[in-house]
């Protein structure tokens, strides 16, 4: 496969005309070689850990993760599956058979971003999504990374990105500046093989860099995400509002676009169940805790930690490494 056909593959997998429509499928998304070790995402005070989702056919959905993204199956029964990269727990599925679909205006999961530890696994990964005709919806450049999107088999959506050197990031007065622009294909693929795919499993340093959810209102998810949880803001834009810990562009995004004022989420549907924030300092934890019982949110103690409900019923665990 040459370039050109890698181009034109992967604008008719986008269903998109140029690679411009193809950055406005991502702005419809988004709003925005490896060492083997996690990258800055993954090394803050409070980072994304494991997404748990309830789904109708599980082996079809595990099989995805497996086949499209190259998560490695390391628990898998009759009543869910787990996968992760380089042993590590990412993803876990619960078999919901007879769920019904999440509607996309409810408040739930908006996307699960995996991020790669550098942009020529983010080129591998593209080559080979084209090369086995993955459906694919947009692509970006969000100036502190490049991003590509698509849904799972039950329209769960995924960010595959890499991120650019923190250091080339820019900040005013605690605002990043982020973007939805062209993604730079050709620079990208011409750091692998478009002929072929090298791509048999994740890279070792994949993780879930952030998490991206659909809210009922930006106000009152701003007092838990941040007043109750502790996350830092870096952006707020048209709907849309962006937090983090340690300075990274966003650990956690948040929108209305489709779901402004949902109300409780139905815990019998599909979609998210529960996504977890890793904490490895005491101290931090402890404080965590101490915040959101002060800001009156429930907690309920699990096995290494703890877990509370945003205001649409979103389970949000938070555990000690």
């Amino acid at each position: 496969m040459n370039l050109d056909l890698t181009r034109r593959t992967l604008l008719h997998l986008a269903g998109a005309s140029s690679f411009a429509a193809a950055a406005a499928g991502a702005a419809r998304a988004e709003g925005n070689a490896g060492s083997g070790r996690p990258t800055f995402a993954n090394r803050t005070p409070m980072r994304i850990g494991t997404v748990t989702m309830r789904v109708r056919k599980l082996d079809a959905v595990a099989d995805f993760y497996r086949d499209v993204l190259g998560l490695t199956v390391m628990e898998r029964t009759v009543a869910g599956a787990v996968l992760g990269s380089d042993g590590v727990r990412l993803l876990v599925l619960e078999a919901r058979p007879q769920a019904a679909d999440e509607s996309r205006k409810a408040a739930g999961l908006y996307h699960t971003a995996f991020l790669m530890p550098s942009r020529k696994d983010l080129a591998r990964w593209l080559v080979h999504a084209a090369l086995h005709r993955v459906p694919l919806s947009g692509f970006a450049d969000h100036r502190v990374s490049e991003s590509v999107y698509l849904d799972d088999p039950e329209g769960n959506g995924i960010e595959v990105y890499a991120d650019r050197d923190p250091s080339l990031w820019q900040w005013s007065d605690g605002t990043v500046t982020m973007g939805t622009d062209q993604l730079d294909i050709d620079g990208l693929v011409a750091l692998t093989d478009t002929r072929v795919s090298d791509y048999a499993r994740a890279p070792e340093g994949l993780r879930i860099g952030h998490i991206h959810l659909r809210v009922g209102d930006l106000a009152q998810a701003d007092g838990f995400y941040r007043g109750a949880l502790g996350f830092d803001p870096t952006r707020q834009r048209n709907g849309a509002a962006f937090l983090s810990s340690g300075r990274y562009h966003h650990h956690l995004g948040l929108n209305v676009w489709q779901s402004a004022g949902a109300g409780r989420r139905d815990d019998a549907a599909t979609g998210l169940a529960w996504f977890s924030l890793e904490i490895e300092q005491a101290e931090l934890f402890a404080a965590r805790e101490e915040r959101l019982r002060q800001a009156g949110v429930t907690v309920a103690a699990i096995a290494n930690g703890l877990e509370a409900v945003d205001p649409w019923g979103t389970r949000v665990r938070l555990v000690k490494v």
